[in-house]
């Protein structure tokens, strides 16, 4: 679900993270469709509607938590209102989308480790946009206007909001244990998604 950006300074947090996740980004990356020939339009269409069923509850979540630092701006950084248009774009109705399936098993957002660890899967996410942009233009020729923003949701700002997370991520005063659950937190969200999307069966 990530790609490399520009460089950031490796925070113990991040080295933690970074190892603790690699396995289960590498092994989600490869079932991912989105360089699969039996890709088209449909089954562009159903995976969409997995990611939105994926991502509305559990930012439904952190929106509901408790735990979100004063000083964090998490509603500029909320990817499902983006991919509602791209369905609606895509043809479904507003009805149709509101009937989609909703992800029920979602990661424990109970404490400051857990919405960070969270917020690391779901924003290191964006960083393969450009490359999955292109793609999905050349072959299926969608674009931010008819149905794929989603996967270039920040644009030319897609580097510079993924290293303000990290500054902020590398901000946070973290002890030994908040770090193990900044880094469980992000291990269950990567479980979770792969779980869900497994079971609608958008997966190669």
């Amino acid at each position: 679900m990530q790609a490399k950006a520009r460089e950031v300074p490796v925070l113990p947090v991040l080295q933690d993270l970074r190892a603790g996740t690699a396995k289960m980004h590498i092994g989600l990356e490869k079932q991912l469709p989105f360089f699969s020939d039996l890709l088209d339009r449909n089954a562009f269409q159903r995976l969409m509607q997995a990611y939105y069923g994926f991502y509305l509850p559990l930012e439904n979540a952190l929106l509901d938590s408790d735990v979100i630092p004063a000083d964090f701006d998490l509603v500029s950084r909320l990817k499902a209102p983006t991919l509602c248009k791209d369905l609606h774009a895509l043809g479904l109705s507003a009805e149709a989308i509101e009937r989609l399936p909703i992800c029920q098993r979602l990661p424990a957002i109970n404490c400051r480790p857990a919405f960070l660890g969270v917020l690391y899967v779901l924003e290191g996410a964006t960083l393969g946009g450009q490359i999955l942009r292109r793609e999905m233009a050349s072959r299926l020729g969608l674009n931010a206007d008819n149905g794929a923003a989603f996967l270039d949701i920040y644009g030319a700002e897609t580097g510079r909001r993924w290293r303000s997370f990290i500054t902020y991520l590398g901000s946070q005063s973290l002890d030994t244990d908040e770090r193990e659950a900044v880094v469980m937190a992000a291990q269950t969200t990567f479980a979770c998604f792969e779980r869900w999307l497994e079971r609608r069966e958008v997966l190669i």
